[in-house]
């Protein structure tokens, strides 16, 4: 373990991937290092897998697969739930290494590990209802029935955004439909899949249903899609990834549920509770640091509520205290790396050579390093880049609209359909334009609206299938039609 790595459990910090029921290095000895966005810092190296470490991983789950998916689903019910049960147990450490590796404030952490052990949870429980259909036959001497079986071994390929919540809203429901799972976490912050595959197998969850290989991207990836083993690919990540992995499953004609990237419009109406839309908005934004896929990215403000709207804005962003995520009352982390500040700079420079105004921030922070100011900027338009693409940044764009046609249009206006959000008083309004955009989620005067229990994912371009919900598991089961024929028998 690292120095400056103290765990409660030391068991729980891993430094090697996991096959089967091995833990093990990279067969040519290369390693990557984890560091600390906030500090520097190297927690430790992991070893830089490929294709080779991928294909053990998937024969491994491929073996697993045959006598996991014969377990009952109470078994795997049981199993779920003792897995959930040392998620919560050790969130305080759990929490603790996503702040290490990923940046993000204590209290946000150990609030992901909650979220994320919540689809354990929820899980274990749909794991005894995969229930089938019996089908009124049109025929007298046929029977028909529908049953629904799991599709087999799964890659999942998670975002370095959060490190727990996105790997267990994949493999929960998965493993609770009988599934097995090879985990390919970002190798910028493997440590919190790595201690979750742990705790994993310490619930009971038998060798090869859960592996985890990091490394070369391309070459695991490939083995992934490569793979006739290999029946499902379930991705998060950006939209230019999600296609190339969508076209590759196409050889093999794999399942694909794909949640990709979002620009999340939200459009504050003048009827607005201004104080239930500052709160909501400062949640939907600045949420570890603006680096989620649901962030709200760009805010459509009407005219008549626009400069209070912005004054009070301003105020609630100027109270953000930026710096490392293990220091009490700190609320924004820093960015992952130099790339993601470097963009969120170039983004915040074209909007200002268009006319955009700087009300808070604007710059990089006095600490350092990859931490960049809580930011919004009044009179942006559609003309500048920020509309246009995702910043992944604590920016905030005020764009000035007039009538709720106009707002809708500029909501509508992007490749992206992930999630929006409006606020205003008036139902009316408000469902009219929840029916109205083109997304797959709308948070109606709210601004944090993932849940376990609520189908998570987009429309157009911002992916395929949806995961949380009793939704989320259809996408890891494959649906049988079984037709029992010469069943007449003589009456009396």
């Amino acid at each position: 373990m690292g120095t400056m790595v103290q765990l409660n459990e030391a068991g729980l910090f891993k430094s090697q991937g996991l096959i089967g029921d091995k833990w093990v290095d990279a067969e040519n000895g290369h390693t990557l290092p984890v560091n600390n966005p906030a500090t520097g810092e190297i927690l430790t190296s992991v070893p830089f897998m490929g294709k080779r470490e991928a294909e053990k991983a998937i024969a491994a789950a491929s073996q697993a697969f045959t006598s996991w998916s014969k377990r009952t689903a109470n078994d795997r019910s049981k199993i779920l739930r003792q897995w959930f049960n040392l998620l919560i147990k050790n969130k305080d450490d759990l929490g603790k290494l996503i702040v290490l590796e990923q940046g993000k404030p204590l209290a946000e952490a150990v609030g992901e590990i909650v979220y994320g052990a919540a689809f354990v949870e929820y899980y274990a429980e749909e794991a005894k209802r995969v229930y089938g259909d019996i089908i009124p036959s049109p025929f007298p001497e046929k029977r028909m029935l529908v049953m629904k079986q799991p599709v087999g071994v799964v890659a999942a390929i998670a975002p370095w955004n959060f490190p727990l919540a996105m790997i267990t809203r994949k493999v929960a429901p998965a493993l609770a439909a009988g599934c097995t799972v090879v985990i390919k976490p970002s190798e910028l912050t493997p440590l919190t899949a790595l201690a979750a595959a742990e705790l994993a197998l310490q619930a009971g969850i038998p060798p090869g249903v859960v592996n985890v290989v990091m490394g070369d991207a391309k070459g695991i990836g490939d083995a992934m899609l490569d793979s006739t083993e290999v029946r499902k690919i379930t991705f998060t990540g950006s939209t230019g990834v999600g296609k190339m992995l969508l076209a590759g499953a196409g050889k093999t004609v794999k399942k694909v549920s794909l949640e990709l990237g979002g620009n999340a419009p939200c459009i504050v109406f003048d009827d607005a509770n201004l104080d239930v839309a500052v709160k909501g908005v400062l949640a939907g934004k600045y949420r570890n640091s603006g680096q989620t896929c649901v962030c709200i990215n760009k805010i459509f403000v009407q005219d008549g509520i626009y400069d209070k709207f912005a004054e009070a804005f301003a105020k609630a962003v100027s109270g953000l205290r930026a710096g490392n995520g293990l220091e009490p009352g700190i609320t924004q982390g820093p960015l992952i790396n130099e790339t993601a500040l470097e963009k969120v700079e170039r983004h915040v420079q074209d909007a200002v050579s268009k006319g955009a105004k700087v009300l808070v921030g604007g710059k990089r922070h006095s600490l350092g390093r990859t931490f960049y100011e809580p930011t919004i900027l009044g009179n942006a338009s559609d003309e500048m880049l920020i509309f246009r693409e995702e910043v992944f940044g604590p920016v905030a764009p005020l764009v000035r609209f007039n009538t709720d046609e106009e707002a809708i249009k500029l909501a509508n206006n992007s490749e992206f359909g992930l999630a929006a959000y409006a606020f205003t008083e008036n139902i009316t309004r408000g469902w009219r334009v929840a029916e109205s955009l083109e997304f797959g989620m709308v948070g109606l005067n709210e601004g944090l609206i993932s849940t376990e229990v609520a189908p998570f994912g987009g429309m157009k371009q911002s992916g395929l299938g949806r995961e949380g919900s009793k939704y989320g598991l259809d996408e890891y089961l494959e649906m049988k039609y079984v037709c029992l024929g010469n069943m007449a028998q003589p009456v009396g």
